[in-house]
């Protein structure tokens, strides 16, 4: 059997072979709050590719949803799978330019930084 209805003894929380009081100085506060708009531009600047990801799904399904009206005898089914098939390339298409990107960034250029400076 597993530990239901026992309770399990709390680790002692202990620094430096000192027991720790947990009071208000050690509790974690973020320093700013972020609000969404700031939170997505700090991530979007730390990972450029993911914007154009979701900018280029809403597109493809824009597209695809607007000439919904318009694709003549193909069964529903076809069009939406042609529309999912289409969003999903474009997101896997901008998440592996931004890994070659992250990649770049991380490996490759620095190796080019360092030796133009020798």
């Amino acid at each position: 059997m597993g530990h239901e209805g026992r309770l399990l003894p709390l680790p002692n929380m202990r620094r430096n072979g000192h027991k720790r009081n947990m009071s208000s100085s050690d509790d974690w506060t973020p320093g700013v709050a972020d609000t969404a708009t700031s939170k997505l531009l700090r991530k979007s600047q730390e990972s450029p590719f993911v914007p154009v990801g979701v900018a280029g799904f809403l597109a493809v399904v824009a597209y695809g949803l607007y000439k919904l009206r318009s694709r003549g005898d193909q069964k529903m089914s076809v069009h939406l799978i042609h529309m999912r098939v289409g969003a999903q390339g474009f997101v896997v298409g901008a998440m592996t330019f931004g890994v070659i990107y992250s990649m770049y960034k991380e490996y490759i250029k620095p190796r080019f930084d360092h030796s133009s400076e020798e």
